[in-house]
């Protein structure tokens, strides 16, 4: 006997709540934080005489909100009840669960304010400070526990493609942060160990988990958001092993003074990881047949859509960034923080935002207030992020090309660059008002929601006192 959708919905809805509200939250948080650092490269005196607020901690805290804050909390999120749905499983221990989301936004908290007091560890994406660190490690494995045990209680058998991507996903977070938490904090190992470790990490995080969570989400809405048939299990399973054995490899560059085999391999790495990239483009294009018009066929495929082109062309440019005559015009300038925003948010948070949208109707019964703004926060995104990704990585491969002009002076070479920072704080300022928007559809919905609700319980309880008024009358 199958499990109505329902009841898999009401057992989610408090712990998906919790994570998709404070992710929202995050990330305006976030996006406050990286327009400030955005406008200092304009105004340096913005701020100045602050400490909490300089540039080397606004944008550490700026861009781990954007990932622990809103890219693995709203990833958990939508983890959960895709495996409570494809599993027809009810989530098991969902106020453990809860907790354990409550924790993960304690921990990010405690990292965010140890970041601004001048605690971070100087490690990129390892930023947090180690007592931060352990609160989020607490928090996730109460999420991930719970997760596995509503995996292993499923009444759905069958195994579907997603779920190899969050249960790979699942396992691996807690063993790079632990990794690199362990060699890089709590026992540092030393000279250029460390920045071989920080590279594995952010590439294992940037493109391992956010690839599997990310795809995950992709093989389970398109099909389903289009009324088609996954085009092939065999394709899915090529890309989620190429992901898994080569994804983490990459991320060392060219010019890092390390030995020579080390660059070489990760070259490789980034070169086989783009094999996945194809085989993904290839199925979701089988699975289509060819119609790609209905990826626009509603706002949640929109953002997913979106999310996969930006898949596809992070992936297709880090792989070709990854060879020593294009990395040596392309690395150490503004394009690699564009090839970074491309996949981080391009891909990832605005599949989340595609899943959220999806989600939340059905875990509260009731639409957005303001369907329109769904609309308006996808194209306000759609512009902030080319606004930011084509300026700075057009910004990045000018730099390049004149920091290898000798007759150039430095601080020439760097005012050159400015036209295109100025082009990304209109990204980040459009940003910060598409997740706006969505923060305010949010708790507009939680409102309406929670309003039925005591709505209802008051009517309930007082119904006999008025049909007792009534007797007497």
């Amino acid at each position: 006997m199958k499990t109505a959708p329902s009841e898999i919905d009401a057992s989610c809805r408090l712990p998906l709540l919790v994570l998709f509200v404070s992710a929202a939250v995050w990330l305006v948080i976030g996006s406050i934080f990286a327009l400030i650092a955005s406008l200092k490269f304009h105004s340096p005196n913005i701020l100045a005489d602050c400490p909490w607020l300089t540039y080397g901690r606004v944008r550490p805290v700026a861009n781990n909100c954007l990932i622990y804050g809103f890219c693995l909390q709203s990833g958990l999120g939508v983890g959960l009840w895709l495996l409570a749905r494809l599993g027809d499983s009810v989530l098991a221990q969902t106020w453990l669960v809860t907790v354990g989301a409550k924790l993960w936004n304690l921990g990010v908290t405690v990292g965010v304010v140890g970041i601004l007091a001048g605690d971070a560890t100087g490690f990129e994406n390892v930023e947090m400070p180690r007592y931060a660190a352990i609160i989020l490690f607490i928090g996730y494995l109460l999420i991930a526990l719970w997760s596995l045990l509503t995996f292993h209680q499923r009444r759905e058998r069958q195994l579907y493609v997603s779920q190899w991507f969050l249960l790979a996903a699942l396992f691996w977070f807690p063993w790079i942060y632990s990794t690199a938490n362990l060699l890089l904090v709590t026992f540092p190992v030393r000279g250029a160990a460390q920045a071989v470790i920080a590279w594995w990490y952010s590439a294992n995080l940037l493109v391992v988990w956010l690839g599997l969570v990310g795809l995950a989400a992709i093989f389970y809405f398109v099909p389903r958001l289009t009324n088609r048939e996954l085009h092939s299990r065999y394709l899915a399973l090529f890309a989620f092993w190429a992901l898994i054995l080569f994804g983490s490899w990459g991320g060392i560059p060219n010019s890092a003074p390390l030995p020579a085999w080390m660059p070489a391999i990760s070259t490789v790495g980034a070169v086989l990881t783009g094999l996945s990239i194809l085989t993904v483009a290839m199925n979701l294009y089988g699975t289509l047949e060819g119609n790609c018009s209905k990826l626009w066929a509603g706002p949640s495929l929109r953002f997913i859509s979106f999310g996969l082109v930006a898949f596809i062309v992070a992936g297709l440019l880090n792989a070709v960034c990854s060879f020593n005559p294009v990395s040596q015009i392309t690395g150490l300038t503004w394009f690699t923080p564009a090839l970074t925003y491309l996949k981080v948010y391009g891909f990832f948070a605005m599949v989340m935002f595609g899943a959220i949208y999806y989600i939340l109707p059905h875990l509260t019964g009731i639409d957005f207030p303001s369907p329109k703004l769904v609309g308006v926060h996808f194209w306000v995104a759609t512009i902030g992020i080319l606004f930011i990704v084509v300026p700075l990585a057009a910004g990045g491969v000018v730099q390049g090309y004149k920091l290898h002009n000798p007759t150039l002076p430095f601080m020439d070479i760097l005012k050159s660059t400015l036209p295109f920072l100025r082009a990304s704080t209109l990204g980040d300022l459009l940003l910060l008002l598409g997740h706006l928007i969505f923060l305010v559809n949010l708790v507009g919905m939680l409102n309406q929601f929670y309003r039925a609700r005591a709505l209802s319980a008051y009517a309930a309880a007082t119904a006999d006192l008025f049909q007792s008024a009534e007797v007497k009358r």
